[in-house]
């Protein structure tokens, strides 16, 4: 079950070969999670999405408020009863025509959900190992910190993982500093300070990072700074963690040969789940 630009069908939506998000990678989209019928974080999300449709030069149209967008989710996963906890994806992409030139700029949209197991964000207690993914960069630019529909990055990345027994891979710029893992973004925890790389360095703008740059504030004795992290810092670090909104915060207990310990990121949690529950 899908909603395609408003319609909710049970059947597959059949997408022309001539789409431009599959023949050039021309669309953005977001990915949502649904808690007891409520969409988190829903307008960072929102504006978000529009602004990476500006930058990108597409139409918004009139109707793509944030309560249409809303309704257009909730009323898909109330259909789907997958309310209480559930993944949602948005896409929206450019209408077909043109070649590399488009021949307008106005948009579709599709979204698409699948039911979560576990409703609270909780902290992971199996081993969890990262390495240095070398063979692409991401490159210090605006687009780099968008969610297009251009992931070949990530996705060479995270074969690359797979291949050599990493739960995931983390992603470097043109000044070889780390700048995120490949499915979420990184926080280091080094001498008392939890750092994280600011979106000048490449790394997405992630609505997860955001919530947990605000609630690291609140906790006591930890300096928050955005600044650039270079892989000697990883070998000096006394935690790793990952954000993203579908797991929320994911401990890094190994990379190469460094262990890490598990502390700050559990205290996070703790204050995730309370901010999302009140």
């Amino acid at each position: 079950m899908v909603n395609f630009n408003g319609v909710i069908t049970e059947e597959e939506v059949q997408l022309s070969v001539s789409n431009r998000s599959f023949l050039y990678g021309d669309g953005v989209f977001e990915t949502l999670k649904v808690l007891n019928d409520q969409i988190l974080f829903f307008e960072d999300h929102y504006f978000r999405l529009l602004a990476s449709m500006r930058i990108i030069r597409m139409q918004i149209p009139m109707s793509f408020t944030l309560e249409y967008l809303e309704e257009q989710i909730l009323t898909l996963v109330r259909k789907q009863g997958v309310q209480d906890s559930a993944r949602v994806r948005l896409t929206v992409f450019r209408n077909d025509g043109g070649y590399y030139t488009p021949t307008d700029n106005k948009v579709s949209f599709v979204i698409q959900t699948s039911a979560l197991s576990v409703k609270s964000y909780t902290a992971s207690e199996t081993p969890f190992e990262v390495d240095l993914y070398k063979d692409f960069i991401v490159p210090k630019q605006l687009l780099s910190t968008l969610k297009t529909n251009n992931k070949l990055i990530q996705i060479t990345a995270s074969i690359f993982a797979q291949e050599n027994g990493l739960d995931t891979c983390l992603l470097i710029n043109d000044d070889k500093n780390v700048i995120e893992a490949a499915y979420g973004n990184l926080f280091v925890l080094l001498n008392g300070q939890l750092i994280t790389p600011p979106i000048s360095e490449g790394c997405l703008n992630g609505i997860m990072r955001k919530q947990i740059l605000k609630l690291a504030k609140e906790l006591d004795g930890i300096e928050v700074l955005e600044q650039p992290i270079s892989p000697f810092d990883l070998q000096k670090a006394d935690e790793l963690f990952i954000t993203n909104v579908i797991v929320g915060i994911q401990s890094v207990t190994k990379y190469r040969k460094k262990e890490f310990e598990q502390t700050i990121d559990k205290q996070l949690l703790e204050k995730l789940n309370q901010a999302i529950q009140a």
